[in-house]
Formats: structure tokens, sequence, C-alpha cells
């Protein structure tokens, strides 16, 4: 999928390569050059070929400016008005000429705004009296409201900014007293009652004489220097102010390679929403996403008290064969190798996860506080190695449905978070992965197969067509056009689907890109029944990978240049309509709370527009459509019936009004009234649940849904293990660390839900028997024809 260069291109890149000063230019990144090549490479390479000219700088000015300060609060009008008239039709003639001057420029004028701010707020908090009991109100979001005019307006509005985050926050502590008196209940009920909550006593930590132990220090470390005193002891007003100062340093610690990303990001959006600049971290990040592996120690980092604290270890991974890393212990310095340590507090999370990954076979040296001896210091040595994640790989579960709607069915289901796969090496695929996982649930002789898509964003063209090929035979998935209109299509290659009983594809509004081709390709063979929200997101376009050092002189610094995903071309289905903007109607309709958010296509800036093209030849899975007015109206009939899916209508209804009024009041009266109404709904939510689950498991006894839980891991062995046995760990593949807010009840996965299902699965699997019962119907259709369908032709060239 990636162009050649063309002619007239690469003569201009020859050019500018000789005009480049040589003497610096090994000497240190050129972010001026790579702005350049990004800018022609997007001129060159974009699906819409559009010219990096006037309207574009106009349109980049734009994403900048929002990037920095979406709410529109940070920069004044006079400050966007000088900017647009130096740069509204001169920044592609800054980049073209290799000067990334303006950026650095707009970012210092935003750093000082910043500055300025967190200087009000402070001032505000210390002289201005709030007293929350005004009729005001603040906007939620003002991306689309107009930047305050001057300093006086600005002030007007921060005052009421300042005013909302002290309400919010002693709204928060109230809430944090209450759920710390349940807490301290709770503690005093098993204290009476000691049995009831046995502990396990932890291992001695393992050594393996790794472990450099420094002397004990006098007390605690002084990690959180800048602000010792416990966030819970602060007053509402300390922690605003500590806010704004981790804003600040976030701000000041920004370098030269985060702002011309920024802008370059900018750039790239500024073409379609889906073509992106990615800096040296954000394509190894992005790699990670393909292929479920990283170079590292398997630890997972989270920011606390100004460290990066240990949230969780993979299990099997390096810390955890060391043995020495444990839950909650806090890194405050990074060495590589016997390189000296480098002090990491107060430093962004993404870049100390930067310092502890590396390549496979070096050393991780790390100076940590250990959470069960918070008074010394020790030092760790990890040898990096690949680690797998297991939490975002495909995986399977076995439904067996209750006795009280009829004979008991088996129905398998399969999750996929993404269509991963490792373009490079080819280890890792999602179609390799699913179809071990089908292969298991075809043993276990299923009636019916749902492929559960919802949430996934998408992935690998590849992998998408070789798993329509588990489930339809030899034919075309998916046509391309690219920017000349010259139209292509894929092939599933395999002459025999896998699979090819009853089967549902389950889809949300986050079902993009792969997930759109394949659920649109499935509903137009009539191969499955698509379930779910009003529409898929919308993303009909095709991405490939750039990278930019390719582009530059081979005598240039190119290892921080970057890659760009950029779009190449629009996808179709074999039916010649498009997903784009538009995205895959399910037949069968489901009530969502997506419905009412903005998230998809449309909701994006600068997307392309929908067409259509001809459609491609292909033979139908079955002759006749499914028998949908049946469908839905069993399916109708159940959800008026079921008071799960009323109060999603309810709440989406609320959320909706939420939404188009964007705005909190300032009244603390009306603020608790609000928060009071809320709660008591949500008590009553989860009373009436309760009462429902346990009216159901009082009804069908030990006769409800077995769920069984296969991974990749087990998927060999020859006995199922009950979803109710599989712990947390073996289900991401991860110990993690228990949250401060977080009980013990809590730590379980037990669903509330009744039947332990929640609702949209539920129904899906109503959905599955209610299809299998009315194929089994006799219809006008020859039923040797419905149950072995024709083969798909090979399509030939138009």
């Amino acid at each position: 999928m990636i162009y050649k260069t063309t002619s007239s291109f690469a003569a201009a890149l020859a050019a500018i390569a000789l005009l480049a000063p040589q003497s610096k230019a090994a000497e240190e990144t050129n972010y001026g050059q790579i702005a350049m090549h990004v800018a022609y490479m997007l001129q060159n390479h974009h699906y819409s070929h559009r010219d990096f000219d006037d309207a574009m700088s106009k349109d980049m000015l734009a994403n900048f400016l929002d990037l920095l300060d979406f709410g529109h609060k940070y920069f004044t009008q006079a400050d966007v008005d000088g900017f647009k008239e130096k740069y509204d039709s001169t920044l592609d003639d800054h980049v073209l000429m290799r000067n990334i001057s303006p950026a650095l420029e707009i970012y210092d004028v935003y750093k000082k705004r910043v500055e300025e701010r967190v200087e009000f707020v402070k001032k505000a908090l210390k002289t201005h009296k709030f007293t929350f009991d005004s009729s005001r109100t603040v906007q939620i979001k003002r991306d689309k409201e107009p930047w305050p005019k001057d300093k006086t307006e600005q002030d007007k509005l921060w005052l009421d900014i300042i005013e909302e985050n002290l309400l919010q926050e002693r709204i928060a502590e109230e809430a944090r007293i209450r759920e710390e008196k349940k807490k301290a209940e709770k503690a005093a009920e098993k204290k009476a009652n000691p049995d009831s909550a046995a502990v396990k006593q932890q291992p001695a930590p393992k050594t393996d004489g790794k472990v450099e132990i420094e002397a004990p220090s006098a007390g605690t470390p002084k990690v959180a220097a800048k602000d010792t005193k416990d966030e819970k002891d602060m007053t509402p007003e300390e922690r605003v102010a500590k806010d704004y100062d981790r804003l600040l340093e976030i701000t000041n610690e920004n370098e030269q390679d985060d702002i011309v990303n920024y802008f370059l990001s900018s750039l790239a959006t500024a073409y379609d929403p889906h073509t992106e600049y990615m800096n040296v971290d954000e394509r190894d990040s992005f790699n990670q996403h393909m292929t479920h592996k990283l170079v590292g120690i398997g630890a997972l980092l989270a920011t606390k008290d100004e460290t990066a604290e240990i949230q969780g270890i993979v299990v099997g991974g390096p810390a955890d064969k060391e043995g020495s890393l444990k839950l909650n212990d806090r890194i405050i310095a990074v060495a590589q190798g016997d390189e000296e340590f480098v002090d990491v507090k107060y430093l962004k999370l993404q870049k100390i996860v930067s310092m502890i990954r590396g390549e496979k076979g070096t050393v991780a040296r790390l100076k940590v506080i250990p959470a069960d001896d918070p008074g010394r210091t020790v030092i760790i040595s990890i040898t990096r190695d690949e680690v797998p994640l297991k939490e975002k790989l495909a995986n399977a579960e076995l439904l067996v449905t209750p006795e009280e709607n009829g004979k008991r069915q088996k129905i398998g289901w399969i999750n996929l978070s993404n269509f991963y796969g490792d373009m490079e090496r080819g280890e890792v695929s999602a179609s390799a992965d699913v179809e071990r996982l089908l292969r298991r649930l075809i043993k276990e002789n299923i009636d019916g197969l749902v492929f559960d898509l919802r949430d996934n964003g998408g992935g690998s063209l590849d992998e998408a067509i070789k798993l329509t090929g588990l489930f339809v035979p030899t034919g075309p998935v998916v046509q391309a056009k690219d920017w000349r209109g010259s139209i292509s299509w894929k092939d599933c290659e395999e002459p025999k689907a896998l699979y090819e009983g009853p089967m549902i594809v389950l889809t949300n509004k986050a079902s993009a890109s792969a997930s759109e081709i394949l659920a649109a390709a499935l509903q137009d063979y009539r191969r499955a029944l698509v379930v779910g929200d009003k529409s898929t997101f919308g993303k009909g376009t095709v991405q490939t990978i750039l990278d930019v050092a390719r582009y530059m002189p081979f005598f240039s610094k190119k290892d921080r240049a970057g890659s760009l995903k950029v779009t190449i071309q629009k996808f179709y289905r074999i039916a010649g309509g498009s997903t784009q903007l538009k995205g895959v109607v399910p037949d069968i309709i489901l009530p969502s709370r997506y419905d009412v958010l903005d998230i998809g296509e449309d909701a994006a800036k600068n997307p392309l527009p929908y067409d259509t093209i001809p459609s491609r030849k292909f033979s139908l899975m079955r002759p006749d459509p499914f028998p949908l007015d049946e469908l839905r109206a069993r399916v109708k009939s159940r959800i008026d019936a079921n008071p799960e899916f009323q109060l999603i209508v309810e709440d989406s209804k609320r959320l909706k009004e939420r939404i188009d009024k964007n705005t909190l009041s300032l009244n603390l009266a009306e603020r608790e009234k609000e928060r009071l109404e809320a709660e008591a709904r949500r008590d009553k939510v989860n009373e009436d649940r309760a009462r429902r689950a346990k009216e159901v498991t009082e009804r069908v006894k030990d006769n409800g849904f077995q769920v069984y839980r296969l991974t990749l891991d087990n998927v060999d062995q020859d006995k199922l293990v009950l979803e109710s046995d599989f712990t947390k760990e073996q289900n991401t593949g991860m110990r993690t660390a228990k949250k401060d807010d977080e009980d013990e009840e809590s730590m379980t996965d037990g669903s509330k839900f009744p039947y332990g299902i929640e609702p949209m699965k539920l129904e899906a699997a109503h959905i599955m028997r209610d299809l299998i019962d009315l194929e089994r119907r006799p219809t006008t259709a020859d039923k040797g024809a419905a149950a072995k369908p024709p083969a798909a032709p090979k399509p030939q060239a138009q």
C-alpha cells in the first residue's frame, strides 16, 4: 500500500539534499528539515493530493491553536488575531523553507499565558471570596466559543472556572469522607467477625543477588519534596493550586521535539482526521498496539505523588522473573546499564517509560522505594526482554443457555479488541488467534456464534480480510479507490469457510475501520446478522505508515524524524456503498448511550466525503434475506419489558440534555441537590437490579447461564474453565495493585446483572436463540440450498 515517490518529488528532494549544510546536519536534529519533508510527503501521498497552500496553512494554524488551548481560555482573542495576521496564509511558506520558528513562537506565548493564569489562580484563591450561592453557570466545553477578547474578560471567565474547580473539590471531598466512613464501618464489621476475612501472607521478595540496598535514610525519603502534605489532608484551595502547578510543570517540560510533534500533528489532521504525524515514542506505542508486545521490563506504571508507581507486573515478564520489583513500589531514578542514574521525580510518565524501555538484552537499573519499607531505597537491575501483552489478545467464551427458555444451547462468543498483526515478522496475528479459538468452539459443538466487535477501533486490513475468510469461502471482501480513481479489491482465499453455522456480529458506535470492513462484508454476503448501536463509527479510509527518515538526505540526523500515518485510499463495501461517515447500519438496532455522544467520523474535523462505486460480483451465502421483521418484533417485545434497556433509554435522554445544556451551576445547594438526586437514582437502580438478579437466581437455581472462558493459554486444554473460576490475573496476564478506592468486593468479577450477564450480551444471546428457532422453520426457499450456500466465484476484473 506504500506509494512510490513521484519523479518530480524525488528530483526536488535531491536538489534540497545538495543544498543542505552537511557540516551541521549530523550534529543535531533539524526539525525544520523534518517538517519540510512531512509537508511534501503529505502533498504527494495523501488521498486528496491537496497542495500545502494558504488554505491549508489556515487550517493548520487553527488546529495548532485548538490543540494547545482546546478550551479557549488561555489565549485571548488579541493573541489569536495576532497569530492569524502573521501566519494564516504563511505557515506553508515557513514550513516549506524548513522554518519552525512560528511553532516555537506560538508555544512560548502559550506558555506565558499558562504562567499568567496559574499566578491569577493562586492570587484569586487567597484574595477572592467564592460564595457558591449565585445563579451563575460555567460552560463545560468551550471549544466552539470565541476566546476572551482581552485580559478583563479573561479574568472574569477565570473566576468562574476557579469557583467551579473549588466546588468540584468540595463535592469530591464530601464524597471521600462518606466513602471512608463506609470503609471504616466495613472494617469494624470484619474485626468483629475475623473468620470472614482471612488474610493471605505475602511471600518474601526474591532477590537473586540483584538488589543493592542503599543506606537507610532517617525516616521516609523526601520524594514529594515540593509538597509533603498528603493530598487527602489538603484543603480544596490547596488541591486546586496543586493541579495548576502540575499543569505549569507539564507545559514547561515540553521540549522542542514535543512542540514540533504538536505542530506537525496539526498539519497532518488538516488533511483528514486519521492522517497523523507520530514522533518516535508514539510510533513505538503504535507498534506495541499492533503487535501486543513490547521490549521492556514488563511493568505497568502510573503517576502518584509526583513519582512513577508500579501498578502492574506482567506475569512471566522480565520484572516478574527477576522477582524484586513489587506492586506499589516507587521509581525515583533510572540508569542504563552501568551509566549514572537520572532522577525521574516530577518527569512526565511517558518520558520515564521511554527511559525504562530499550533494546532486548540490555539492562535497566531502577532506584526504588519499596512499598513495604518506605524508609529505604534499593537498586534493582532487570534485563529487558520481549513482553507479551495478553489482555487485549483475542479470547472467547462458551455460553450454555438456561433451560427455562427451552433446550439448552451452546453459543460461542469471540471477543476481539483490535485487528492486531505483526506486519514485519508475522509472529502475531489476530486471524490466527481467532482461528484457534474458533476451532475449539466448533469442537464443543456450538449452535451459534457471536463475534463481538464492540469498541474495536480497527487495525490491520490484511487481518480483517483473513478473518472474513473464516466465515465465507473465496470471494471479494473489500474494495478500495486511490487518488487517481483506480479501483482495486481484496479477496479472502480460503476455498471453504471454517464455520458455516448461525452467526451474529455485535457492534457499537466505537467499532471502526477494519471492524466495519468485516461487519459490512458479512452483512453484504448475508452471512451474519449485524446487531448493535444505530451505526458504527464511519471510518472508511485506509492508512499506511511512512518513515520520514526514508525521505531525508542520507547524511542528516534522522533518529528523531518520526513517522507519518497517511490516508492513501478510501475503502468500499463489495456491494458498492461506503462506510465513510455513515458506518455500518445494523440489521437489528439496540438502545445505546453511545448514540447521543459526539463520537464517530461525522463528529470529526475535515472528514473525507461519502460516495459510492460499482458493486462487485459475489454470491450470497443464503438465497433469502434474514427474517428481520419477526426478529425485530421479538427484540422489541423484550426491550420494552427489560428494565435495563429502559434505564439506557432514560440515561441517554438525560445525557443528551446535559450535553445540549453544556453548563454547570456554580451554586453549591443546586449542585448538592443534583448529586443527591443522582445518588438516589443510582441506589434505586442498584437495589432494583439486585432484586431482579435474586429473583432470576431463585427461579433458575443451578440451571442459569454457564459461561466458560477460553484464552490462547488454555484453548488447547481438555477441560474448560468456568468464568467464575477465572482470575483477573489469568484474564489480563498481569498482577495489578489494588486502587485506593477499590474494596474487596470490587476486586472480584461478579456481575450484578440478572443471569450475571450485561444487557447487550444477554439480548444478543436471545437474538441468537430467535435466529436458530426461525431458521429451523420451513420456508419457501430450498432447505438444502440454505444449509449449503453456493461457493462464491473468484471475481473477475471489471
